[in-house]
């Protein structure tokens, strides 16, 4: 069994900055693609991030420039800071990882952390 646990969500004002964090535990061997996600209300879940094994980055266009995606593998968590922020922002923010365990590579999701950017 594997979970994934998100931090670090909020309420900070427009131009502020927050750092999430996503650490997975359970009888994880290695993760492969990490990602995080948003939702915001009456929207689809978008890809906002994401981070290969090998180091590879990938970021929707409307986060570019602001929004950094890293991992620290040793403790299977990865960081999503997030500067400048702007209220279109605001949105419920998932991770989601490829998770090799024992016998299988399996897709899993966090339960979601709240960001909110409001003056």
């Amino acid at each position: 069994q594997v979970q994934l646990v998100e931090s670090g969500g909020g309420l900070v004002q427009p131009g502020g900055s927050l750092r999430l964090s996503c650490a997975a535990s359970g009888s994880v061997i290695s993760i492969y693609t990490i990602a995080w996600y948003r939702q915001a209300p009456g929207k689809q879940r978008e890809l906002v991030a994401s981070s290969t094994r090998g180091g590879s980055t990938n970021y929707v266009d409307s986060v570019k420039g602001r929004f950094t995606i890293s991992r620290d593998n040793a403790k299977n968590t990865v960081y999503l800071q997030m500067n400048s922020l702007k209220p279109e922002d605001t949105a419920v923010y998932y991770c989601n990882a490829d998770v090799r365990t024992i016998g299988s590579i399996t897709n899993y999701w966090g339960q979601g952390t709240q960001v909110t950017v409001s003056a």
